[in-house]
This record gives structure tokens, C-alpha cells and sequence, in this order.
């Protein structure tokens, strides 16, 4: 197992528990003591879990959102995946809005092989398309970047949007259900999000199946707003087909 996996699965394992000792966690990745005792610390500097005496626990609260860095190595394949797929459905001279978070990010960097115009919505995605030459064509909105996301957010976000039209925005989200809709941890992401599918001609969201069913705090809009949703084979079956029915176009990979 690398040393990426280990660590995914470890903070998986104190997220859903709300916390592990070093014994288990050795148990449940077939490591010794002192290289979990080295993983937790990693973790914990990542802002990923908290070091306790023996073990480690989780730092979210119910309906927070998990820390970018414990995202980003989270469900890497699905998301590459989910990506290829949302490409493929982007023509050659599109103008694309692309959201923030980290299935955005992995779509950003096949776009930046593309000849389409890309206002991303996000710091790392920004510097990600900037950093070579390429046929994307960048363009970068106002906004005041949230704290560890870099997910551009207020007025001058919100101007950006409203300035422009897009063939398509490719969206995330923190939780999605037939019932709730489309909902995001944060309320300034939340208006973001409805800025962002006000301004454009066809709404595709990009998420792994762990969101479906999901509702976090802040609501940004119906399921009916989506034009597709591309997801994965994890998503339940029961939300799938609630989705399909209000209306969706869900693909899965």
C-alpha cells in the first residue's frame, strides 16, 4: 500500500468514527505502530485530523466541511474518471465556468489541453491553467479566495459572473438529492453556485457518488437546474433513479 492510499484510508477511517487509536488503524492497514504514529502526524499537520494520545481524532463537526488536502486523495480514480467524461462533453471552443473544489480541479487540467475559454473558480485551478502555454484561454474573475479552499467568493465573485455568459459551467457541490437539491457547506458558495448557473446555458455537475443523498447547509437550488449530472459507480441506485426522474441526465463511470 502507498504511503497516498495509507493516508486516505486512515483519514477516512477517523472521519467516520470520529476518531482511532494507533492500534487500529495499524490493524486495519497492515502497518506497524511507529509508521501510523508517522501517518497521524502527517495528517495532523495537514490539518486533516487531530493528534491525540494513542491515536488521532476527527476535527469536523457535523455539517462541516472536510479539509481540501484530505479531499484532494480522496476518491482520486472516480474523480479522473468524472472528468474524462465531462470533457468529452465539452466541444472546442466552448466557454467553460469551472467550479471549485477537487473533481473541478482534475477537469481543469484536461481542459488546459483544450482550445476553450475557462473561468475557474478557484486558486488552485487558476494557477493550474496558468502555468504553462497552452490552447485554453484563461480568464480570471474578482473575488476573495475562502481560507484553505481558495474558492473565490463575494462581490467581486459575484460581478464576475454576472458580466459574463457560458456554454456550459461545469459544477461541484457538497451534497445532492432529488428532495433537497443541490446544497454547499458554505453560504457564500452557495450564492456563487447560483450566480454561476444563472449565467450559463447548460449546467453539468461533476461529483463522485458520496454526495448523492447528501444535504449540507446551505441550499443553492432544485436538481432541476442540472442539465447532467456525471458521477460514479458508488452513487446509491435509489437517488440515481429519483434524479432521472425529476429530470436529470445522470451518467455514470
Amino acid at each position: 500500500m502507498s504511503n497516498a492510499d495509507r493516508h486516505a484510508l486512515i483519514a477516512k477511517a477517523v472521519r467516520d468514527s470520529g476518531g482511532a487509536t494507533v492500534q487500529e488503524l495499524a490493524e486495519l492497514t497492515g502497518s506497524s505502530d511507529m509508521t501510523i504514529r508517522r501517518d497521524l502526524d502527517a495528517l495532523a499537520a495537514q490539518g486533516v485530523l487531530e493528534r491525540i494520545r494513542g491515536g488521532a481524532r476527527t476535527l469536523l463537526l457535523r455539517g462541516e466541511e472536510p479539509p481540501f488536502a484530505l479531499r484532494t486523495s480522496d476518491s482520486v480514480d472516480a474523480k479522473r474518471r468524472i472528468a474524462a467524461e465531462v470533457c468529452a462533453m465539452i466541444a472546442d471552443g466552448e466557454s467553460v465556468l469551472l467550479d471549485s473544489g477537487t473533481t473541478c480541479l482534475e477537469v481543469a487540467r484536461l481542459l488546459r489541453e483544450r482550445p476553450v475559454t475557462v473561468l475557474p473558480l478557484s486558486l488552485q485551478a487558476i494557477q493550474l491553467l496558468g502555468e504553462t502555454p497552452g490552447p485554453a484561454t484563461l480568464v480570471v474573475p474578482g473575488g476573495q479566495p475562502r481560507a484553505a479552499e481558495g474558492a473565490l467568493t463575494g462581490p467581486l465573485t459575484l460581478a464576475s459572473l454576472a458580466a459574463l455568459r457560458f456554454d456550459t459551467a461545469v459544477m461541484g457541490c457538497c451534497g445532492l438529492s432529488a428532495a433537497d437539491g443541490l446544497t454547499a457547506y458554505d453560504l457564500d458558495d452557495a450564492a456563487v453556485k447560483r450566480a454561476g448557473i444563472t449565467s450559463s446555458r447548460r449546467v453539468i455537475l461533476a461529483t463522485d457518488g458520496s454526495k448523492l443523498g447528501h444535504t449540507a447547509f446551505a441550499h443553492v437550488g432544485p436538481s432541476t437546474l442540472l442539465h447532467t449530472l456525471v458521477t460514479d459507480t458508488t452513487a446509491p441506485p435509489d437517488e440515481v433513479a429519483a434524479l432521472e426522474n425529476a429530470g436529470t441526465v445522470v451518467r455514470t463511470v
